[in-house]
């Protein structure tokens, strides 16, 4: 892998290295903690993960944490699952997300703006007051420390205003964006039991407006552990009976109180897609949390007080939970509520130029629409701000990195691409951004201060330049504190410690290469596996998808009862395509060319889409299932699926096949 890739595609120059966060953090820690002070990132990385105490009290320190009571010793044990970090230590995520008020309360802390791209800024003395007016009014209501807060909203400033002010009284905090069907919000908040939910009337996407009245009536009957209901008229409607009036709960000039709580705290609650059962309810800390992402924004994103956050997401994705935390760095983060592509393809692009993004967070799908739309951003639009752009979601292909670093390449600019690669499970990167790096094409820089990242065979052997299971071998203060409903912790442990008794099995085809960075094959769940040689789904859809009459694909592997296997391979085709022998022989072709013979499917079948969940990654696992002969309501979560409809296509393939 790295001798085929040995010329980076960027280099950080001299000045920027420097005067990288990271750098400077490197330095300190030398002097007041013994890190190395030569030797780069790759020492810092490995001494971060060899002194994996010293290293996150040197967060700690460096980020001024505030520890209202102090902690007895930074990790209680290893153990994993549940390695205790900073028993004893007390604090507040809300506190530290609003400290730049005290210093700079004038200055923008959210950004907010729609489909007509007029940014709205809010101060950061406005979010304290808003926050403190809100928490009061939550204290009153009854909320107490552990009381779970639901919000049915989407990407705008109440929503952070509601997640602060709830971490802010002890409450937990649960989130669904409002595209979400009732069923979908009801199999995750039913597990949680919510005393208060926020919602909207409905919401704007796409040039339309979409009215949620009905759908939040019907949270309401289904949700009887509900004290009270907030109304947020984003469509301008009335309140409904019952429920109390955002506007009078967050009037007031009240100064929040922080409730100081231990540092494993929950601090909110995330959710696994759910395509084949109950979402996983994940729980989160508020100490966890606040030291992950002060190292993952402070250092590895170099986000700081001039900069301007942006990142193109939902509320009932993980990544919106980490956009929010951008403001622990002092940040002013962007909150964009609208489609991604309306009124056109460069419709994200646009949102940077209008705000001033300096951090451009989007998807690696994202980048490959445009790519393909022939949408020319950084030509003909004003980007000069933008410092790095940095994908999530999916691997990102090479013709993405190439595309991103030519498009701006050509107006001289010194583009920064990061691709990352984490998970709800920790709400965090576990590989990605190193300002200090050299990007090569289609590979993550390197993996992430303070996670002990490696790539094992079956054995539980470490692997380098081979393809093996993504793993962490020590624990990361993000991770899950439990789920909830699993009192006994066994869906816990059965979710990734399974396979590595004591390790952490995150369910990704990685390879860890010698020069230290990481390339992402796909889900291991969902394994390719063909004559015993293991296979990423994300590598055949990087070659296929370079065509550009596929809109996007689909692979499957499925063992067959005589022992064969058949890897069939699904193409949505661009309007005006058409599958015939031609396009045929070319996808075959492409593969064989840009993977291997291996990889090239035994049949190429037109459909009319593919299938995701409500976060927009494709469900690979209940199409193998359905393939397989599993019925629909026992192979997939109905309400977990972005079109239904379209799974009734596999399912009928399946009924001819058998």
């Amino acid at each position: 892998m790295p001798t085929e890739n040995a010329q980076p595609l960027w280099q950080p120059d001299a000045h920027r290295i420097e005067q990288a966060r990271i750098t400077r953090f490197q330095t300190w820690a030398a002097e007041h903690h013994g890190a190395p002070a030569d030797g780069g990132y790759a020492a810092l990385h490995r001494w971060s993960v060899d002194h994996l105490d010293t290293f996150w009290k040197a967060v700690t320190e460096w980020f001024d944490v505030r520890f209202s009571t102090p902690y007895a010793r930074v990790l209680g044990d290893r153990t994993m699952p549940g390695a205790p970090w900073f028993p004893g230590a007390t604090l507040n995520y809300a506190e530290h997300a609003l400290r730049a008020a005290g210093t700079r309360p004038d200055e923008t802390a959210l950004l907010q703006v729609d489909e007509t791209h007029e940014p709205t800024p809010v101060t950061w003395a406005e979010l304290r007051r808003q926050v403190g007016s809100l928490a009061a009014e939550l204290r009153t209501l009854g909320v107490r420390p552990g009381d779970r807060v639901s919000g049915y909203l989407p990407n705008i400033p109440q929503a952070v205003v509601a997640l602060l002010a709830t971490a802010a009284v002890g409450g937990v905090w649960t989130s669904c964006a409002p595209d979400f069907g009732a069923r979908s919000v009801l199999d995750r908040f039913q597990q949680v039991e919510p005393v208060v939910l926020f919602t909207v009337d409905g919401y704007r996407y796409g040039g339309k407006e979409h009215d949620r009245r009905d759908t939040v009536a019907e949270l309401r009957r289904e949700l009887p552990t509900l004290r009270a209901v907030v109304h947020i008229p984003l469509l301008g409607t009335p309140a409904p009976d019952g429920a109390l009036d955002w506007r009078t709960l967050t009037a007031a000039d009240t100064e929040p109180e922080f409730e100081q709580v231990p540092f494993d705290h929950p601090l909110w609650v995330l959710y696994s897609s759910g395509t084949t059962g109950l979402p996983k309810a994940i729980v989160q800390s508020q100490g966890g949390i606040l030291v992950e992402h002060l190292k993952q924004l402070g250092l590895h994103c170099d986000l700081g007080p001039e900069d301007r956050f942006f990142w193109y997401t939902s509320t009932g994705w993980m990544m919106w939970n980490f956009l929010v935390s951008g403001l622990l760095t002092g940040t002013t983060i962007v909150l964009y509520d609208g489609s991604p592509g309306f009124p056109a393809t460069d419709a994200q692009w646009r949102v940077a130029e209008r705000t001033g993004a300096t951090l451009f967070g989007t998807s690696a799908a994202y980048v490959m629409a445009c790519r393909k739309a022939d949408v020319h951003p950084a030509r003909d639009l004003d980007l000069s701000a933008i410092q790095c752009v940095a994908t999530t979601g999916s691997p990102l292909p090479p013709d993405g990195f190439r595309w991103l670093h030519d498009e701006f390449a050509a107006g001289g600019a010194d583009l920064w691409i990061a691709s990352v690669s984490g998970g709800t499970d920790v709400c965090s990167c576990f590989a990605g951004a190193v300002p200090t790096l050299p990007v090569h094409i289609g590979e993550l820089q390197a993996p992430g201060l303070g996670t002990d990242l490696q790539s094992w065979d079956p054995s539980g052997n470490p692997l380098t330049d081979e393809v093996g299971e993504l793993v962490v071998t020590k624990p990361m203060p993000s991770m899950p504190i439990r789920f909830w409903n699993d009192p006994d912790g066994s869906r816990y442990h059965d979710s990734y410690f399974d396979t590595y008794p004591g390790v952490w099995r995150h369910g990704d085809w990685i390879t860890f290469t010698s020069r230290g960075s990481v390339v992402i094959h796909g889900r291991s769940d969902s394994t390719l596996n063909r004559q015993g040689v293991r296979m990423g789904s994300a590598d055949i859809y990087e070659a296929v998808e370079r065509l550009p009459e596929i809109k996007e694909s689909l692979v499957i592997g499925i063992e067959q009862p005589d022992g064969g296997y058949w890897m069939p391979l699904f193409v949505h085709l661009a309007p005006g395509a058409s599958l015939d022998d031609a396009l045929l022989d070319r996808i075959q072709q492409t593969i064989r060319a840009n993977l291997s013979p291996r990889h090239v499917p035994d049949e190429v079948i037109e459909v009319p889409g593919i299938p995701h969940t409500l976060t927009g990654k494709r469900i690979e696992v209940p199409v193998k299932r359905l393939l397989q002969g599993t019925p629909l309501d026992k192979a997939v979560n109905p309400g977990s699926i972005d079109n239904l409809d379209l799974l009734h296509f596999y399912e009928e393939l399946a009924r001819k096949r058998s």
